[in-house]
């Protein structure tokens, strides 16, 4: 009975959007992955291993709340062009910087640190967006890459640079590379059917102009949205024929959604900031404190104990299994 429900559930599934897909969440997410396991490497034991942290956020963080705005203005076959030599040339700048052991300066590998972080940042929206014509299928590959980044990513650092005897500047140039393989999927696995017919759409989802749009057209509630607003059911088949006759500001549109976002707050936006801050805290101040004296421990160097967080349950590269609950999908790990 499992069985052929599970096969049920995936029934209709196209291999390439789950390959291309998930090879996106995993490539968007790995070289955030890394740069934090060599974080002591890049900055040394004198400066706070936090400030890598700083730079790998911040500006995914800020870019994150502007790009919706302009980012619809960028083709999807260039954006993806731009956030591989982006990711690319951040990892060259952090790599071919002169190590702190040698008196090099940290702002250049800060700097690439920052280049690689506004692609990730960007590249989360891009993609998220491009799974709306892909179907629920590539959301579900897209959370398996994105989990399966911490594993592969710790991973793979603590194995080159501990069992191989790589150095971390040849660790950091190979992962310079790893940005290809995003090529790769966009223009030869991903089938671009589905993205050459909705090129004449109005607006890619995800984008501010795609929310307005889909807030006039759409009379059901439970398809606009976290930021929608609530919707008097009684009063949508009235006006749904509606149009509006005068096209509305970016300004007003800007306002009108951080008005909806503060209803966000409590339910959504504060339990994830916790669940974060926990996780950020343990992976870059407890976790390292737990290796004192490091020759008592079964590990030679500190960076090898991240992919022993990384592989704690529940791990989001598992398959989600997708459940229909009241007429909307809710992703179970």
């Amino acid at each position: 009975m499992f069985k052929a429900r599970l096969r049920a559930t995936f029934a209709g599934a196209d291999i390439r959007v789950c390959t291309a897909f998930w090879l996106f969440g995993l490539i968007n997410n790995v070289l955030y992955v890394i740069i934090l396991s060599a974080a002591l490497d890049l900055v040394g034991p004198d400066v706070p291993k936090a400030l890598v942290l700083l730079a790998d956020i911040i500006p995914s963080f800020v870019i994150k709340l502007c790009a919706p705005y302009f980012i619809h203005l960028v083709p999807y076959s260039l954006r993806i062009i731009l956030f591989a030599v982006i990711s690319s040339w951040g990892m060259l700048l952090t790599a071919l910087a002169p190590p702190y052991t040698d008196g090099g300066s940290i702002t250049t590998k800060m700097a690439g640190v920052v280049l690689a972080s506004l692609s990730s940042g960007a590249g989360e929206l891009s993609f998220l967006g491009l799974t709306h014509y892909y179907g629920t299928f590539s959301q579900a590959a897209w959370g398996s890459g994105t989990g399966a980044a911490g594993l592969i990513g710790a991973g793979a650092y603590a194995i080159a640079t501990t069992s191989i005897g790589l150095s971390v500047k040849a660790t950091l140039l190979a992962s310079a590379f790893l940005p290809l393989i995003m090529l790769l999927s966009f223009f030869s696995v991903l089938p671009q059917g589905p993205l050459r017919r909705q090129q004449g759409s109005p607006q890619p989802e995800g984008t501010a102009e795609y929310n307005e749009e889909r807030e006039h057209n759409t009379s059901d509630g439970e398809d606009q949205g976290l930021l929608a607003e609530p919707v008097n059911r009684s009063a949508t088949h009235s006006t749904s024929s509606q149009k509006p006759t005068t096209p509305i500001s970016e300004r007003s549109t800007f306002a009108r959604n951080l008005r909806r976002a503060r209803g966000l707050i409590v339910p959504y936006i504060l339990p994830l900031m916790l669940v974060y801050f926990a996780e950020y805290l343990i992976n870059q101040s407890i976790a390292p404190t737990l290796l004192f004296p490091l020759d008592e421990t079964p590990f030679t160097e500190y960076r090898s104990f991240y992919p022993t967080y990384a592989v704690s349950p529940p791990n989001p590269s598992i398959p989600p299994i997708i459940l229909h609950i009241r007429s909307q999908y809710i992703q179970c790990p």
